[in-house]
């Protein structure tokens, strides 16, 4: 993994080049690159996964009277296919690393090479003679791409704060981005950076820009499909599918290891890699987190019904993994605020971002790449919200049923019609959803369902697990995003993944034999978070301390009385998802000060 930026159209001096790779090098602390033709520059920063000595970067390839110039962020999973494939058409290669093959791959079939890919990516060519470069950014969404039309050119990067440093462009504020911030944040609208014409590039999309002019398209979406599968057959396919995702992402020269957390997602990723390892006389390391007295302060809930410890004990001793845990104190989740909220560029899930950040720092002094189990949910449909018919038969976002509360805090100088401006985004995104017709009323709201998730929720986890962990110089890579997983699945009935009335139940089904009984069954339990009401009057502290100050920029995006009033309770509604309750919601208020304090923005509204 890496970061990547450039600049097109552009000025770009020493100063300028120097300080955008500075704010690259926490993605990419291995290397760096820089290609300078005319009025075009690319950076790149790198992580060295595969093929450390051939895989450097900006990288270059003459074909056809074509000159190249490929950076690139992510990783492929089908790279011994495509190899194989290119060099039948008369490609050859120098070294074995993903970065080549994509750059061959790019100049044998142009924008359509997308459509091959089985990976996670962003990146950029630069055709030389054409004058024009193209970048795309993978199915999911599970690296990420922002961009800004500027002074009659065009800055690309991973991360919105290399943008930021470019020396002509502010931090702007308006007024759609101040009520993202507040009616719907940490999530944001799809294609948007929050900040005034920073944009992001949507998963499942790719364009040029050419002659000063940026044209998109979209190259795949969810897109329905009849199922004649019997459930029998279903559940063997999908054995197969996770299997192979899990197996293709082991791909790495350097040591791997997973994340587990005793659930049935990273239980299932931990014993498919180390049951590999084991094969090859090598040792899996696993990884938890978990808090300091939380035996103690733990309290079960209806979101967490069971603390993970004893279903982590249950797999490392049935794999015998090498195991390590990580231990927060609530003054670890504190001091980690400011750091998480830099590492993500805006204000995000308060601790449980916090929490992650802290964890990758530890993971990374062990291995340089990490599996995760992010994103079944949402593909199998595992979140409470699938489930509630109280949920479900509301009209909203159903992991942010709080619009009143929301807007009842924030300040009268933005203008913007709450109820609208939330029913809006909810339902272009239902109107999205591909849908065959005839489809029965029970499915056509499932499949609404995961087309929602899709494109808000997982989203935003999405960039959580990134920035979290690259900003520690960790790969982190997510199995279940594999496309051939999301798209088999949306075709598949819910009665089928609601297999036995089971939350995930077709993939428990599916999955039989891999797991202990006792972790295959277990109800679903969230990402872990602290009880410990300590964390709640630490941060409560820090947010006190800003209503004492008249000059905080938080104050012009929330009315401090509101929020006064607001947190004297507990919502009915977590502010987002299902940890973002008082706590959290706290400390999301604290991010957005800090945010706007670090950032310097100017509020345009």
């Amino acid at each position: 993994m890496c970061a990547i930026s450039g600049m097109i159209g552009l000025a770009a001096d020493a100063g300028s080049i120097r300080k955008m790779l500075a704010t690259m090098h926490r993605r990419g602390p291995d290397d760096s690159g820089v290609f300078q033709d005319e009025d075009i520059t690319l950076l790149h920063a790198r992580l060295a996964i595969i093929d450390p000595d051939n895989g450097r970067q900006p990288m270059q390839l003459h074909w056809a009277g074509e000159d190249y110039i490929l950076v690139y962020n992510g990783e492929l999973y089908n790279t011994e296919e495509l190899r194989h494939e290119l060099a039948a058409a008369g490609h050859s290669f120098f070294g074995h690393s993903d970065t080549e093959v994509l750059l061959h791959a790019y100049a044998a079939y142009g924008a359509d090479c997308v459509e091959r890919l089985n990976g996670i990516f962003a990146f950029a060519v630069w055709e030389r003679k054409r004058r024009r470069l193209f970048l795309a950014r993978d199915r999911i969404g599970v690296k990420p791409l922002f961009y800004k039309q500027h002074e009659g050119g065009l800055i690309f990067a991973s991360e919105i704060k290399t943008i930021l440093t470019y020396p002509t462009v502010q931090a702007r504020l308006d007024e759609t981005g101040a009520a993202q911030l507040i009616l719907l944040g940490p999530g944001r609208l799809p294609g948007s950076g929050v900040f005034q014409d920073i944009c992001e590039l949507e998963p499942g999309c790719c364009g040029y820009y050419e002659r000063g002019q940026l044209t998109l398209c979209r190259y795949w979406q969810l897109k329905d499909r009849e199922h004649r599968e019997s459930f029998a057959e279903t559940s063997e396919c999908v054995r197969y599918l996770v299997q192979d995702a899990i197996r293709r992402q082991m791909v790495s020269d350097v040591p791997i290891g997973t994340f587990l957390s005793g659930g049935l997602d990273s239980s299932i990723i931990t014993a498919v890699c180390a049951r590999e390892m084991q094969g090859r006389g090598e040792r899996l390391k696993t990884f938890s987190v978990d808090y300091k007295d939380n035996d103690r302060y733990f309290r079960s809930n209806k979101f967490q019904p069971n603390s993970d410890n004893s279903y982590i004990k249950i797999m490392v001793d049935a794999l015998n993994t090498d195991h390590s845990w990580t231990v927060l104190a609530p003054e670890d989740l504190v001091d980690a605020l400011e750091d998480a909220t830099i590492a993500r560029d805006l204000p995000g899930m308060a601790d449980v971002d916090f929490s992650l950040l802290a964890f990758c720092k530890e993971i990374r002094s062990h291995v340089k790449v990490a599996l995760s189990g992010e994103c079944a949910d949402e593909i199998f449909g595992g979140y409470p919200w699938y489930r509630d018919p109280e949920v479900r038969a509301r009209v909203g976002f159903p992991w942010a049923q709080n619009t009143l509360d929301r807007a009842g805090i924030l300040a009268p100088s933005i203008a913007v019609n709450a109820q609208d401006f939330v029913m809006d985004a909810y339902n272009q995104t239902c109107r999205e959803s591909d849908i065959l017709p005839g489809t029965c009323e029970t499915e056509r709201q499932m499949k609404v369902m995961v087309n929602l998730n899709f494109r808000w929720f997982m989203q935003t986890l999405l960039d959580r697990k990134d920035r979290m962990s690259m900003y520690h110089s960790l790969e982190v890579r997510v199995p279940f995003c594999d496309y051939r997983i999301a798209e088999y699945l949306y075709g598949v009935p819910w009665e089928f993944k609601d297999y036995q009335g089971k939350e995930k139940g077709l993939l428990r089904h599916a999955v039989a034999g891999l797991l202990p009984e006792e972790v295959l069954q277990r109800k679903k339990s969230p990402y872990p978070k602290t009880f410990d009401p300590r964390y709640e009057q630490l941060i409560s502290a820090r947010l006190d301390a800003l209503a004492t100050d008249p000059e905080a920029p938080l104050w012009q995006l929330v009315s401090r009385e509101e929020v006064k009033k607001l947190l004297a309770r507990e919502t009915q509604w977590p502010w987002y998802g299902q940890l973002m309750r008082r706590p959290q919601t706290m400390a999301y208020l604290c991010q957005l000060d800090f945010w706007l304090r670090h950032n310097k923005v100017e509020f345009c509204y």
